[in-house]
Parts: structure tokens; sequence; C-alpha cells
């Protein structure tokens, strides 16, 4: 029955024009993937400024939770470096969900205002 169920939902995420879905030792590497490189963004001094982000980016079990740090990495990327900086840096990570993440958290490009 689980290879019914398995077979089915990966049909059906084709049909939608979908690649098939990452295997779970793909997803387990690539989280560590990108947690690594955020904290390498955050830094040894800056994770003394911010402990908490830290913290959170070191524990987070998903793919999804490290998706919604990026904006307090940003932040505090942002407090340190300044705001055009920051985003080169968070675009760099943003690249590394490619092909994790549910279809619907996808990034969406967006202009940047002048």
């Amino acid at each position: 029955m689980r290879w019914f169920k398995s077979n089915l939902r990966n049909s059906i995420y084709g049909l939608l024009g979908h690649s098939q879905p990452p295997s779970q030792s793909t997803l387990d590497n690539r989280l560590e993937e990108i947690r690594e490189a955020m904290l390498d963004l955050v830094g040894e001094t800056a994770s003394q400024d911010f402990p908490q982000l830290t913290r959170r980016i070191r524990y987070a079990g998903e793919i999804q939770g490290l998706w919604y740090l990026r904006g307090e990495l940003m932040a505090a990327l942002a407090a340190r470096h300044g705001e055009t900086i920051a985003r080169e840096q968070i675009g760099g990570i943003t690249t590394l969900f490619k092909g994790v993440l549910p279809p619907g958290l996808a990034a969406r490009p967006r202009p940047l205002l002048g």
C-alpha cells in the first residue's frame, strides 16, 4: 500500500508540471548545506550580537524553517553591512533553496526600488 501512495503522490506531482520531489537524503544534505551557509554569514562576532538568530538557524529542523529565517538574517546582515550587501548575500542563500521547497514557497522576483 505504501508503494501505491508514493507512486500516486509522485504521479500527481509530475502531472502538475513538477519534477520528482527530492529524496529525504537530498533534503537532509541541503538542509545542512544551507544551515552552514547561513551561519557563515552570521559569523562568530555577529553571533554574539544576534545569539537568538544563531540558535534558531542552528536548531531549525526543516528547510522551511530556514526559509523563513532569511528575513531575520537579512535584518542582521543589513545592520552590520548595509542593505545592499545584505541583499546580495541573501540572494546567494536563496539560490540554495532551489528545488527543495514546496512550490508555494519559492521566491518570486521583485524589482528593486530605485
